[in-house]
């Protein structure tokens, strides 16, 4: 199956890489988020202390922030995980798009076993979100450095933290690429599919800590927030970027939920995507 799976994920690869205009509308998303939303909507906690001492705004942004220096660099970090997902959506439509032209039929054609035709797609497709997390990070990072509003890393990251960061990445997109590219295969319609994730995208990102103020949210979505798997994602990465003191667990918990999570969704893409590609007789 391997050397299947290497020419048809090459095969994959090479589509994205021959299509710029995809890859700078990709980029373009979260270059607006972080250059205009972010920029407008950062919190400061004068606006809601007048003459706020010191003392006062580290108090405000342990309890609105869980310790972020301010609400830019926790926007920054939710937005890596806000990204991964929604970059993801696009790995299923383009397996409704090439089963409306023929392609993918005449891919099941091939000797290929389906196990190598779902784990190219799912390499490939997983492979542009995790990069543009990464983008969105670098360049929160950077814009801090241009005078803007940036990302303001305050703790110390080591090799481990380093580490738990592109574990928490790399999971959160394999956990979403699984789930919408086994949409893609299931559904036949685009606009069939667009409904289903929409259904599920929406909720998953608007239950999530990613966006919200931490100190803001009632205690009914903080509750939900905690289970959440773009929560656990970027609980990781705030964790490591600020410290841990406002988090009840390590980011090591963190990373067994998310791979928890992952198991389940890729568990049931494995029985559902092995009944939907099994050989055309």
């Amino acid at each position: 199956m391997l050397p299947e799976l290497f020419a048809l994920t090459r095969r994959e690869l090479l589509k994205i890489s021959r299509n710029p205009q995809a890859i700078f509308t990709s980029l373009l998303l979260p270059l607006l988020y972080l250059l205009l939303f972010g920029q407008g909507f950062n919190l400061n906690p004068t606006a809601f202390i007048p003459n706020a001492s010191h003392a006062q705004i580290v108090a405000f942004d342990i309890v609105y922030f869980r310790g972020a220096p301010n609400y830019y660099s926790y926007f920054a970090a939710g937005m890596v995980g806000f990204v991964t997902v929604t970059a993801n959506l696009f790995i299923g439509a383009n397996v409704i798009f090439d089963k409306l032209f023929g392609i993918f039929k005449r891919t099941r054609g091939t000797p290929a076993p389906s196990a190598a035709v779902f784990g190219s797609r799912l390499i490939a497709g997983s492979i542009q979100p995790i990069l543009l997390a990464f983008f969105v990070l670098g360049l929160a990072l950077l814009l801090g450095h241009t005078g803007l509003s940036g990302l303001d890393v305050t703790a110390t990251v080591g090799a481990l933290g380093a580490l738990q960061i592109v574990l928490a990445i790399v999971m959160l997109s394999l956990m979403f690429a699984t789930l919408f590219l086994m949409f893609g295969i299931l559904l036949e319609a685009p606009q069939t599919y667009f409904a289903v994730v929409n259904t599920i995208n929406l909720p998953v990102l608007l239950t999530s800590d990613a966006l919200y103020p931490w100190g803001s949210m009632p205690q009914w979505l903080r509750n939900l927030s905690s289970y959440n798997p773009i929560s656990l994602c970027v609980n990781v990465l705030r964790e490591s970027l600020f410290g841990s003191a406002q988090y009840p667990y390590g980011p090591w918990t963190y990373l067994a939920g998310l791979f928890a999570w992952t198991a389940v969704l890729v568990a049931l893409a494995i029985v559902l995507v092995g009944r939907a590609l099994r050989p055309i007789e």
